[in-house]
């Protein structure tokens, strides 16, 4: 396993969650998932609930969990479209916006004290070919999702 990329990519993985877990998840009560799809739900408000699991790669049936739990801390709301009823948009909500702001400061520090193993150029080239190996260059999460339009 020495040689095998996966491996080592999924022991980065865990450590970099379980890093994650203490200095963030401890103080805060959010995972990385979660913290992701805040950020989602900021930077795109009125984002639809499939977009949001289109764009974190979380099947849509599992979704509805994920916004109840961000909804019971109050950091979110949900409404319906005025389009379809049926479809229901996400935002945030002030306590929301303010705890987001609290979770990126802590994500930054932790993200620091992580990879200081690594100078900013090992860093910098690291996160590049992360993003090969992921993302091809025309492909974003956003665009996967159709995030912009009501879909």
């Amino acid at each position: 396993m020495a040689d095998e990329l996966g491996f080592h990519l999924r022991c980065a993985q865990l450590a970099a969650f379980k890093h994650f877990a203490h200095a963030v998840g401890a103080e805060e009560g959010i995972t990385p998932g979660l913290y992701g799809m805040l950020q989602a739900i900021d930077n795109n408000p009125g984002l639809s609930q499939s977009a949001l699991a289109v764009a974190m790669d979380v099947d849509r049936s599992s979704i509805v969990k994920v916004v109840d739990r961000l909804e019971g801390k109050g950091l979110i709301v949900r409404d319906a479209s005025p389009t379809d009823r049926r479809r229901y948009r996400l935002h945030m909500t002030a306590t929301g916006a303010r705890a987001l702001r609290r979770i990126q400061d802590a994500v930054i520090r932790q993200d620091r004290v992580f990879s200081a193993r690594l100078d900013d150029t090992e860093r910098a080239t690291l996160i590049a070919l992360l993003t090969r190996l992921y993302r091809p260059d025309s492909e974003t999460p956003t665009a996967r999702a159709g995030i912009g339009a009501e879909s």
